[in-house]
């Protein structure tokens, strides 16, 4: 039977459906998650965590004592009752620090001690008071370890809600004015009219070198990448060694000997040798990204132990899933890892600015226990929670579903005798592979070469 030629080949309606069925769904697929994940932050914006502070003092105006921090928070909660989009928590300003420093609030607004008594001293009947007295502040902390995005929109809630403060203190400081006698120049009215300062500062600082907050997100991504790349190159140099593919050095095509093997004993050389390059491969990344570009980060020890079993979890995962789908367990593992891991992350927009469909997913999705991991590690001094714990944990959970799934798989094919290329003596029910490549060879035959000529499949 003659062999088809190229342009035969290209004429088969096979060939085009299938593979453009296959890459339809994955543009589709890949456009979907990534921009319907991040296209609306402000519209999917529901609970942002932002700490409110009141540690005013209170004055004494006019025989009774008054505390205005009370009046801002009972108004920025009034406020709150018909917008879920901010979740203001009312904490101590000791609590509002822990806070920020775990990555457990985007932001703070703040409200100082001698609150009540600056405002209190615009209205003071002395003129000279009036013009010495120092303005009313409210303090916005921001908090760019937690994320960038969710901290501008924090800023922003928090901003909003000291200028709203600040109108609503001016409209009554200029009822009380009017009340005066002596009518006030133009430019004390003005000054009355918003007389609140409000100061921006950053509650957590992170390093210079710290990509502003998202080198924990990009490191993460790093080791995501580099797991399922060590498992691809992984899952092909195995089938190579145990010859069940071919090898290409330019013009020559080499094969080993075919090894007869079990799926499970397979995907266990696998295993065992995707450990190994772990440990090179998370070592590699730590020298790249802390030793030659000098990125912001401490904790080295616990950091390359991190690397390393991240970059062998996701690498077990990919290897398990190659195992069990075959070639289209590498598109798998892609939607897996990349797909619905990054739009899902809270590592750019936050998880809580994020549609349901995707906080769902952030739930057990790898990417985003990963990253927060790192942040504890290179943010929030390796703090367990501040999202080191989780991500442990998670990383454990995931660790035993994929053996768990691996093993379980390959053991059935196994004994179903579904196995990868027929044994010499198997009967006419063995399911051959996708790719035959060639009469089985005995172990002690000598590699086989093939120069200029392709080998046949």
């Amino acid at each position: 039977m003659p062999h088809p030629t190229p342009p035969s080949v290209l004429r088969r309606p096979q060939l085009w459906i299938g593979t453009g069925l296959i890459a339809a769904v994955v543009s589709m697929l890949f456009a979907l998650l990534y921009v319907g994940g991040n296209v609306n932050p402000k519209g999917n914006l529901r609970d942002l965590p932002v700490a409110l502070v009141n540690t005013d003092g209170g004055a004494d105006v006019n025989g009774r004592h008054v505390n205005l921090g009370e009046q801002i928070v009972a108004g920025v909660q009034k406020a709150a009752k018909g917008d879920k989009s901010i979740d203001w928590q009312v904490v101590s300003r000791a609590e509002a620090d822990k806070r920020l420093g775990r990555g457990k609030v985007f932001g703070a607004l703040v409200i100082p001690a001698d609150y009540s008594a600056t405002v209190a001293a615009l209205t003071a009947p002395q003129p000279a008071a009036q013009g010495q007295a120092a303005p009313p502040t409210l303090t916005v902390l921001t908090n760019q370890a937690a994320g960038s995005i969710g901290s501008s929109m924090s800023s922003q809630a928090a901003q909003k809600a000291a200028h709203a403060a600040s109108s609503q203190l001016g409209q009554e400081l200029l009822k009380q004015a009017g009340a005066q006698k002596t009518p006030l120049p133009t430019a004390a009215q003005l000054k009355l009219a918003d007389p609140v300062t409000v100061t921006v500062a950053d509650g957590h600082p992170v390093g210079a070198r710290s990509a502003m907050g998202l080198s924990a997100f990009y490191y993460a991504l790093v080791l995501v990448v580099c797991g399922m790349l060590g498992a691809n190159v992984v899952n092909s140099q195995v089938d190579t060694a145990l010859g069940y593919l071919h090898t290409d050095f330019g013009p020559i095509r080499k094969r080993e000997p075919v090894q007869h093997t079990s799926r499970v004993r397979t995907l266990a050389i696998g295993i065992a040798l995707m450990l190994g390059l772990s440990l090179v491969m998370g070592t590699l990344v730590e020298v790249a990204t802390v030793g030659i570009l000098d990125m912001d980060a401490s904790h080295l020890g616990l950091l390359w132990l991190y690397s390393v079993a991240t970059i062998a979890v996701v690498g077990i995962g990919s290897l398990a899933l190659f195992a069990a789908f075959g070639t289209p367990g590498m598109l798998l593992a892609t939607i897996v890892f990349v797909a619905m891991a990054v739009p899902s992350s809270g590592a750019t927009v936050p998880v809580q600015a994020l549609p349901g469909f995707f906080r769902a997913l952030s739930e057990f999705e790898p990417l985003r226990q990963i990253t927060e991991g790192l942040r504890s590690l290179l943010y929030y001094g390796a703090q367990a929670d501040a999202g080191l714990t989780r991500a442990w944990a998670s990383m454990g959970v995931a660790l035993v579903a994929a053996l768990g799934f691996g093993f379980a798989v390959t053991r059935l094919y196994d004994r179903k005798g579904l196995h990868r290329i027929p044994h010499p003596d198997a009967g006419s029910g063995a399911v051959a592979p996708a790719e035959t490549p060639g009469p089985p060879q005995s172990p002690s035959s000598p590699t086989s070469s093939e120069t200029g000529t392709p080998a046949t499949a």
